[in-house]
């Protein structure tokens, strides 16, 4: 039997699609489709039952999948680290929200910098995008907020990430957290608020959780990076939703106060995502204990 067809089979039973998995191969989806057809007539039995919204494997494809994916992912971790011999330097590429892979991501993966692997990061602010990324092969390891469904991804969590209303002390001044616990989001109307976008979302999420409500305003200053955020806010900006890990310095120094501590924090949990089966391959799986190990500090 063809180890190319077998390949392309798997990696359409992890991507449950021929569209994605094609990005994933390098090839048209009509080259997968027909590497599939020609699979299906060696074994004179159907593998995947097509769909409006991709394939889902038969009983046959899924007990193929099962019994043939570790051997071709074990002859793919030898092919890499024979590769890893000949060149002496192998490259991670890590992709995930700007904020948090700089703060966070980075920093951990230093110790395997000087072990001597090379990292190259992509700071992408849109998960859809970052896992699309992953997908296509452009990234090996990506930190995502959202949990990838179906078979091509394996996910981790992480962390989780308290969010924290904060303002400059001039602003704080002229509230009490008694006053809010009393009025709710109704005392934070007037406020000017500062955020990553229109829709508000740090500030949506928020008052989601601790007021039950939506806000009630639009943003004063709208800057698409957390860290612009933060300055703009410790500036006298306005309000904002922030990550706690972000803001504990300002915190500190009081250039940022909490206006609330409420008994539930929001959270928001982040997750380590791999294409399924890379973890096979040395450089990756080194990268994502470490940062899972990491991450216990956070």
């Amino acid at each position: 039997m063809d180890l190319t067809l077998l390949r392309t089979f798997v990696t359409v039973h992890r991507a449950g699609s021929f569209t994605r998995a094609a990005a994933l191969l390098g090839l048209s989806q009509p080259a997968v489709t027909s590497q599939i057809r020609s699979l299906e007539r060696q074994l004179g039995r159907p593998l995947f039952l097509r769909q409006a919204r991709g394939v889902t494997p038969t009983t046959i494809g899924d007990e193929l999948a099962h019994r043939a994916a570790p051997h071709l992912d074990a002859l793919v971790e030898i092919t890499e680290t024979g590769l890893d011999e000949h060149t002496g330097v192998r490259t991670l590429h890590v992709a995930g929200p700007p904020e948090f892979t700089a703060a966070r991501v980075l920093p951990a993966l230093t110790p395997l910098v000087a072990q001597g692997l090379a990292v190259r990061s992509s700071l992408l602010g849109n998960a859809e995008e970052t896992l699309d990324g992953l997908a296509a092969g452009h990234h090996d390891l990506a930190v995502a907020v959202t949990r990838p469904r179906g078979g091509l991804f394996t996910a981790t969590p992480l962390c989780d990430e308290e969010h924290v209303l904060v303002a400059a002390p001039r602003w704080a001044a002229r509230l009490s957290p008694e006053v809010l616990l009393h009025k709710g989001a109704v005392a934070l109307e007037r406020l000017p608020v500062v955020e990553v976008h229109e829709s508000l979302p740090f500030v949506s999420r928020y008052w989601a959780a601790v007021f039950d409500a939506e806000p009630a305003t639009s943003a004063t200053v709208i800057a698409p990076d957390l860290r612009a955020v933060r300055e703009s806010a410790a500036s006298g900006a306005g309000l904002a939703v922030l990550p706690r890990y972000l803001c504990e310095g300002e915190l500190a120094r009081r250039r940022l106060v909490p206006l609330l501590d409420p008994p539930v924090p929001p959270l928001r949990t982040y997750f380590l995502v791999v294409r399924t089966g890379t973890l096979a391959l040395p450089h990756i799986a080194r990268a994502h204990d470490l940062l899972l190990r990491a991450a216990g500090d956070w």
